[in-house]
């Protein structure tokens, strides 16, 4: 029988995704749960698995093409299921079926009915087949695609997106990253014909290396280069369209001398029990920040405009906006109030780095309930941010400046960093958000004020 395959939705109400590539193509045999296509939400690139044991026998949608949820995106021809009817008509217990687990949501079951632990690799295990399962243990199971033709290039995001910008077929370029991952310089020098490509495809590099630059010649020949509005960054102009007129902004600044800050930085680096992780200032406008909302609740918070409701959090999912290569993200750390300095130090690492290699889920991208956006490091002092939608309150930190201060009533050489404040005015008060901003001023100008506050 025929079975359609209908993108779902790949949570937090996504309505549309872009079929990035298939990882099948029409008469394949795939196993249930075999990774069949790689999509991209607004949020995040996800692997989309099979849901069904079967035949593919029609591809709806090419790649690249962005599809509406619930649009079907691929068919199979799998068993069908007289043989569990006439058992049951019979009396007897129908074969066990194995439900669809799809997007990780739920546990893959082995043979004995035990979860199997999913590995975070970038390599593809191949499946079991079902017929497999149900054999003696004696005899051996028969792999439903061989591991060769199953693994999948090891690279990220970023790089597969520029290999199929160029023509490139990732499986013929060698790797030269850290266990083998495959890198922008490998993917350009295979679109050059440097080399790269495996015995068999020299000729398919050839014509990609042809087509690549004749790419490149068009484009210097063009005046203006117009790229579709789509994924994240359609994405982000929608929230950011929604957010700045449809809450009040309200922005407020404040210049504090941070040196102290900065030599607590300096000396807790020296010691042993910080020497396995990445301190930096947002670590410490963070942790100033946790402590802050403590004793102004009020700004971790949302508008409920539907119900008329003004909604507090009793606990802090912390925003870090991040630059990517797929446009402005904004992760957040979960529960991010009951961490530790240091393990709030590592929690930002893991934060960027997946930000960065474009590895965040949707879950990552969802339920932030306060925000904070680090333009120093792009030595801008100050600006005025627009609130992630949903939150009340957002804080941007500008670069540390060696700055002419007033230091114990003389004019000394001191570090200054510019904090901006913007907040939610319906839900935030001018005095509230004014004391948020004073009070995370006041523990980075002096760290042991935050003995004060907790």
């Amino acid at each position: 029988m025929i079975k359609e395959f209908r993108l779902p939705d790949l949570g937090e109400g996504l309505t549309e995704s872009e079929i990035l590539s298939w990882r099948v193509s029409v008469g394949d045999t795939v196993a249930l749960n075999q990774v069949i296509a790689e999509v991209e939400t607004a949020k995040a690139v996800v692997e989309l698995p099979s849901p069904f044991a079967g035949v593919v026998t029609v591809l709806h949608e090419e790649a690249g093409t962005v599809v509406e949820v619930g649009k079907p995106i691929v068919s199979f021809e799998v068993p069908d299921d007289s043989g569990a009817a006439a058992a049951v008509a019979a009396g007897e217990e129908p074969p066990a079926q194995r439900e669809p687990n799809l997007v990780g949501y739920g546990a893959v079951l082995e043979a004995s009915g035990h979860p199997v632990r999913r590995r975070r690799s970038m390599a593809r295990v191949a499946q079991v087949s079902p017929a497999a399962v149900h054999r003696p243990e004696s005899s051996a199971p028969t792999l439903a695609v061989s591991a060769q033709a199953s693994e999948r290039p090891r690279s990220t995001p970023p790089v597969r997106k520029l290999a199929r910008d160029l023509g490139i077929e990732l499986a013929g370029v060698e790797g030269s990253g850290a266990s083998g991952l495959i890198t922008r310089d490998d993917v350009q020098a295979a679109a050059r014909g440097e080399g790269g490509q495996r015995d068999g495809h020299a000729e398919h590099s050839h014509v990609n290396s042809a087509s690549a630059q004749e790419a490149v010649d068009a484009g210097r020949a063009q005046r203006e280069v117009r790229t579709p509005i789509k994924g994240v960054r359609k994405h982000t102009a929608a929230a950011m369209v929604s957010s700045a007129f449809t809450a009040p902004h309200v922005s407020e600044f404040l210049s504090v001398d941070v040196t102290p800050t900065m030599d607590l930085l300096a000396r807790l680096k020296q010691t042993r029990s910080f020497a396995d992780v990445r301190l930096t200032p947002l670590t410490f406008v963070a942790k100033a920040v946790l402590v802050a909302l403590k004793r102004s609740p009020t700004l971790n918070a949302r508008w409920d405009g539907e119900r008329q409701e003004i909604v507090q959090f009793n606990y802090v999912n912390l925003g870090i906006a991040a630059a990517t290569p797929r446009g402005l993200m904004v992760p957040n750390i979960k529960d991010a109030e009951v961490l530790s300095l240091h393990a709030l130090a590592e929690a930002l690492t893991n934060l960027a780095d997946t930000a960065r290699s474009g590895g965040c889920a949707p879950a990552d991208l969802s339920g932030g309930t306060v925000s904070i956006t680090n333009i120093g490091v792009f030595g801008i002092d100050a600006g005025t941010p627009i609130l992630n939608p949903g939150e009340a309150a957002i804080l941007a930190m500008g670069a540390v400046r060696k700055t002419p201060w007033e230091y114990q009533e003389q004019v000394a050489l001191r570090q200054v960093m510019t904090l901006s404040l913007s907040f939610d005015h319906r839900v935030v008060d001018g005095e509230q958000g004014s004391r948020f901003l004073a009070d995370v001023g006041t523990m980075l100008a002096d760290p042991a004020m935050i003995l004060t506050m907790i």
